[in-house]
């Protein structure tokens, strides 16, 4: 993986993942989902990456959307 790439979130809910990647592309942020989920079990967590460069942008979008 790049080390230019930042854990930014993490969550166990699908739905959760994409509003988080869409209000990031929403401000204009580039972001990668992983998905570290077991196929079969459904444990694990779907990972937010962004690039170093906007990871205290996007923390703060994501405080803000997790207040609400």
């Amino acid at each position: 993986m790049n080390k230019d790439l930042v854990c930014v979130y993490s969550t166990g809910q699908d739905y959760l993942a994409m509003l988080v990647k869409q209000l990031l592309s929403d401000n204009n942020i580039d972001s990668f989902i992983i998905n570290k989920k077991d196929s079969t079990y459904q444990f694990g967590d779907i990972e937010i990456y962004v690039n170093r460069d906007s990871v205290i942008r996007s923390k703060r979008l994501i405080g803000e959307f997790e207040k609400q």
